[in-house]
């Protein structure tokens, strides 16, 4: 009862990449590079156990993003022309590459990193992919010239992957949708039908990830926007109440969203974020005990996974693994308190 886990990403050491930065460059490259990432996965890994977190991840430590590090092993894909572009609903510009041909993969993608997450830990392990909503709003296109058929295109994408991942023993795919919060009639209308597209066929868990952003002043600014509730989980849970999807990973640590909204969720586990990943304050076990407990009057426990609002791959390296100790502290203290 009262699992924990992770949104997915976590920061990657100074000797891997650039500290506190999204897009961070390496530090390293070829087999050095390699070897470091290696070495990146397993620290964070033995930090996660550590800190009493109970699904780990490998905290992303061999992508510079989450999703252009799947998007580096398809074909049809030009990254020697990368253009600027408007995402999520242009709340920040990013340099994207460009669809220009039919989208197949070159190989594995994520192989190496699952199996050796998978060798070297004991504990249920969840790995991450991004959700296809999630990717159109990430790249450019010139040959689909259609959302839904891009979207379509990646899900066969992802499914291909996740089949193969399952296959490395993972416990749960997780696919990272941060555009459900911002296109919620798409949601409706052709994202959750993607996003099953890619879960196709999976029997681990699976579980779709919807935050209101990593921890950047962008998505700060556009959270100061939203107004004294954050109403957003109105529109896509009950879409995704109604879905073949597991899990939903959200936001409630230090957010606007009214806990009541969980109830949309009923019949899904829920993936309360209990840590605040938009600031360094560490949460006490307290703090993090509270926020469970309050979800609980909407969630029933056995259903209920303490986890990070959104991904830390910003943070710095320390204040990362004093929050997972908070979390994996504050879980325990509302399981000591429903065993008294």
């Amino acid at each position: 009862m009262l699992q924990t886990t992770i949104a997915g990403s976590l920061p990657k050491p100074e000797w891997l990449a650039e500290p506190n930065k999204l897009w961070a460059a390496w530090k390293a490259d070829g087999t050095a590079l390699d070897a470091a990432k290696r070495d990146a996965t397993l620290l964070w890994l033995k930090l996660q156990e550590d800190a009493g977190i109970d699904i780990v991840t490998d905290g992303e430590q061999s992508r510079q993003h989450f999703v252009h590090g799947f998007l580096e092993r398809v074909e049809g894909i030009d990254f020697a022309h990368k253009v600027e572009m408007g995402i999520r609903n242009n709340r920040y510009k990013a340099m994207v590459p460009t669809v220009t041909g039919a989208l197949r993969l070159n190989g594995r993608v994520h192989a190496t990193e699952a199996r050796l997450a998978r060798a070297h830990t004991t504990r249920k392990l969840k790995f991450t992919l991004p959700g296809p909503m999630t990717i159109v709003d990430t790249i450019a296109d010139t040959h689909y010239g259609d959302k839904l058929a891009l979207a379509t295109a990646f899900a066969d994408l992802l499914n291909q992957e996740a089949r193969a991942l399952e296959a490395d023993g993972v416990d749960v795919i997780q696919f990272d949708e941060p555009a459900f919060n911002v296109y919620m009639d798409e949601v409706a209308t052709w994202g959750i039908s993607a996003l099953e597209r890619a879960a196709e066929g999976l029997s681990c868990t699976t579980a779709v990830h919807i935050c209101y952003g990593y921890g950047i002043q962008a998505n700060i600014d556009w959270k100061g926007s939203l107004g004294a509730e954050w109403r957003q989980y109105e529109q896509t849970f009950p879409v995704l109440a109604a879905s073949r999807i597991d899990q939903v990973s959200l936001e409630c640590r230090n957010a606007r969203v009214p806990l009541r909204l969980l109830q949309l969720l009923a019949g899904k586990d829920v993936l309360v974020g209990a840590i605040d990943v938009a600031t360094d304050a560490v949460e006490t076990p307290e703090q993090v005990a509270a926020v469970i407990e309050d979800a609980m009057e909407f969630v029933p426990p056995e259903r209920l996974f303490p986890c990070t609002n959104c991904g830390m791959a910003p943070m710095a390296r320390d204040v990362a693994a004093a929050k997972l100790v908070a979390l994996g502290r504050g879980a325990a203290l509302v399981r000591r308190r429903l065993r008294a």
